[in-house]
């Protein structure tokens, strides 16, 4: 009986620890933010639309989402509050392998970029996010993030470098604080159109720091192209660890 508790136990504790990079695995938004804020009294609406086209086919923990030929889809709504400064709204969806849609749950966020004089190539920004989601999408359902943001623009180039720092805000499953780094290349092609690299890298928290074949890492080609009024962020990607989801589609339209 002794030995079976022990074993139980390890179980548990293995599970548990898988579980807690769960909304890693399944992100409801793959970008990397920029400069751009909404103009004061006005709104703006980004549809997320995500396609794991291979994945791991069992779910980290029982009840989880399963990624492979899962889709998500991300309305986020968002205005702007002051020069700089806009305030997002967005509900988490899914549309599984098995044709069964859910709702995953809901974020809000808080994002603030310092308006700067048309000469200055870089800049500096924040943006915080905290939300309630399902039981489907993390075994705890309150978590936040804070996302430091930088980046530089010169003539056709664009790059991008956000820090994101995530925790678990209440849960029966607390996780440690983790760090995610993401970064963006773009080069104007023509007007309207930039082609670039974008890459996700998540350093992990104290247990497995630094350590990239335990943690999630991305590589995605990108484009995107200014239509009539729309923005579109199109790209292929794909993970390069065990732990990260194979190929995976994003298409982001934006109005």
């Amino acid at each position: 009986d002794v030995l079976k508790r022990h074993v139980i136990c390890a179980a548990a504790a293995a599970l548990l620890g898988s579980a807690a990079s769960l909304a890693h695995a399944a992100p409801e938004e793959i970008q990397v933010y920029e400069d751009d804020t909404v103009k004061p009294g006005h709104f703006g609406l980004d549809l997320h639309n995500i396609y794991v086209a291979s994945g791991a086919r069992t779910a980290d923990y029982p009840g989880g989402q399963v990624p492979n030929h899962d889709y998500r889809f991300t309305p986020e709504f968002y205005y702007g509050l002051a020069p700089g400064l806009e305030a997002g709204f967005y509900v988490l969806s899914q549309l599984d392998s098995r044709g069964i849609y859910t709702v995953g749950g809901e974020k809000v966020r808080l994002k603030y970029v310092p308006p700067r004089p048309e000469s200055q190539p870089w800049y500096v920004g924040l943006n915080f996010e905290i939300g309630r989601v399902s039981h489907r999408y993390d075994p705890n359902p309150w978590n936040a993030e804070l996302k430091g943001i930088a980046g530089w623009k010169a003539g056709k180039w664009d790059f991008a470098l956000n820090a994101n720092v995530d925790w678990t805000v209440s849960g029966p499953h607390p996780a440690p604080v983790s760090l995610e780094l993401t970064g963006k290349a773009g080069y104007a092609v023509t007007k309207g159109l930039s082609l670039g690299v974008e890459s996700y890298n998540t350093l992990g928290d104290h247990r497995n720091f630094g350590r990239f074949d335990q943690n999630e890492q991305r590589l995605f080609a990108v484009a995107d192209v200014d239509v009539l009024g729309w923005n579109l962020d199109l790209g292929v990607g794909r993970g390069w660890t065990k732990v990260t989801d194979g190929w995976v589609a994003k298409a982001v339209i934006g109005v």
